[in-house]
């Protein structure tokens, strides 16, 4: 993992010279907030889809679309009751069981998966998202960046690089590596940082509460992961050295939760199947999630989760028969959580189980018909048995609800190559590797269907006009590289 994220920060840094003579050329007016004097909205979502491809291109990202789902109904239940409309959003989970998260420009917030652990309940969860997207909503680094007169989008694609690696052990050093050579005053932009933090913390506990959770839920995670720094002493949680943390702040959100009305939201019964979900993702070995589950089971909390995250790890050491046992307990108590079905479809078709597998995903699908994780699976499904045209049917057919998912364009060049479509198959990929930031890939896609025996003139044509679009978006000084994956 440290190889990784060391990598990471090299691509970015390195990344970032093609990024940045992408937007100068970009010429706006100057209006608008005092932040676009030194960062256009378009030039702040240039920036965080440069800093997202390199997270892609190193599976920083986890890509379970259970987890994401989960993860983006709460980010975009705060989004429809932000007071100040929020750019097109981007939440996404990072494979990392450390505490933090994170907002990029241009609307990208990322979101470990340690703090699915960490949380106690939705409302902690909604706390920590709440803030992130105020430091979206607020500009905060395209004001930073006015206010300091320092830093250039160069230096904050290096720094956030920096931040994602956890590389920099002081928030402090963040802003001071800002003004590297610039004669800034330090403390000056320290006070800025922590002006921002309080205002990311008023304005997301407003957000909260307007969404309806739990108010306290920002106080109370924060809370938490200060008395962790007390008891572990260097262990300092990655979220407050990003986020510093002082007596003063929480008692302010402590405050304005006070003043706001008492909130009775309940978790959902998905909350504790989701965590230990994370828990089994997050694990270094499956092995050691079934040795926490069946630590937890045996000493009597024989909970949903708890057996579901059971089953969940046994499969994951190929132990599916072991899993549909273990399931059942969960079933029992949780007869239609949508989780733990798509976990029993699953477990019977890896039983060749075929037949029961397909029926158990369309009745889960069919109890929830815009879940797309539920598509998804129930899709994925159908191509395995050899009924692609099913799969590629059933996906088209979702379009309103899968919107622009990446997973739709991988599973629709899945389909389509099993279909013996080349052609549809390399459109498909294209899509999904240009969305995933990957534009030299997308154009070696397209190429290979271009080059397809059986290429009718309107395929061509289709292909031509993708392959156009993906080399409209790159520098004109891009040549594709000698090797290229592809078909």
């Amino acid at each position: 993992m440290t190889r990784i994220l060391t990598c990471l920060f090299l691509c970015v840094s390195l990344a970032v010279t093609p990024l940045y003579a992408q937007i100068r050329d970009i010429d706006l007016p100057q209006m608008g907030e005092p932040a676009d004097n030194s960062m256009s909205p378009a030039q702040e979502r240039i920036l965080g889809k440069e800093v997202m491809a390199e997270l892609y291109s190193y599976n920083y990202t986890v890509d379970d679309p259970e987890l994401d789902d989960y993860v983006n109904t709460i980010g975009f239940k705060l989004a429809a009751y932000s007071a100040t409309q929020p750019p097109p959003l981007t939440f996404f989970i990072v494979a990392d069981d450390r505490i933090n998260a994170f907002a990029l420009p241009g609307g990208f917030i990322g979101f470990n998966a340690g703090i699915l652990l960490a949380a106690a309940n939705e409302s902690e969860i909604a706390g920590v998202l709440g803030h992130e997207m105020a430091h979206v909503t607020q500009r905060h680094i395209a004001r930073a960046e006015e206010d300091t007169k320092a830093a250039n989008i160069l230096t904050w694609a290096a720094v956030l690089a920096a931040i994602l690696a956890g590389s920099v052990a002081n928030p402090d050093l963040i802003i001071a590596g800002i003004g590297a050579g610039q004669a800034i005053n330090q403390q000056r932009s320290v006070n800025y940082t922590r002006a921002h933090e309080q205002e990311a913390d008023r304005v997301g506990i407003q957000t909260m509460a307007a969404a309806g959770f739990d108010p306290n839920g920002m106080a109370t995670f924060f809370g938490r992961l200060e008395q962790q720094t007390r008891l572990y002493g260097s262990q300092v949680p990655e979220l407050l050295l990003t986020h510093p943390l002082n007596t003063s702040r929480m008692a302010e959100a402590r405050s304005r939760a006070a003043a706001l009305p008492k909130s009775n939201y309940k978790d959902s019964p998905d909350f504790p199947i989701i965590q230990a979900r994370t828990r089994v993702f997050a694990a270094d070995l499956p092995s050691d999630a079934v040795d926490y589950f069946s630590g937890e089971l045996a000493a009597g909390r024989n909970t949903p989760a708890n057996n579901y995250g059971y089953a969940m790890s046994l499969s994951g050491l190929g132990r599916n028969a072991d899993a549909l046992t273990a399931l059942k307990p969960a079933l029992e108590q949780l007869p239609k959580q949508v989780n733990i079905n798509l976990l029993k479809g699953r477990l019977e078709l890896a039983l060749n189980k075929q037949d029961t597998g397909l029926a158990t995903l369309s009745n889960t699908l069919s109890m929830y018909p815009h879940y797309a994780p539920a598509i998804f699976a129930y899709a994925d499904a159908l191509i395995t048995a050899g009924r692609p045209e099913q799969a590629r049917q059933l996906l088209i057919s979702r379009d309103q609800t899968l919107g622009k998912r990446m997973m739709t364009y991988n599973l629709l060049s899945q389909a389509a190559r099993e279909n013996g479509n080349i052609a549809e198959a390399s459109y498909q990929m294209a899509t999904y590797m240009f969305l995933r930031g990957d534009a030299g890939n997308a154009i070696a896609q397209i190429d290979a269907g271009l080059r397809w025996e059986k290429l009718n003139p309107q395929d061509r044509a289709r292909l031509v006009a993708k392959r156009q679009e993906i080399r409209n978006s790159l520098p004109a000084t891009w040549r594709p590289a000698k090797t290229l994956a592809f078909h």
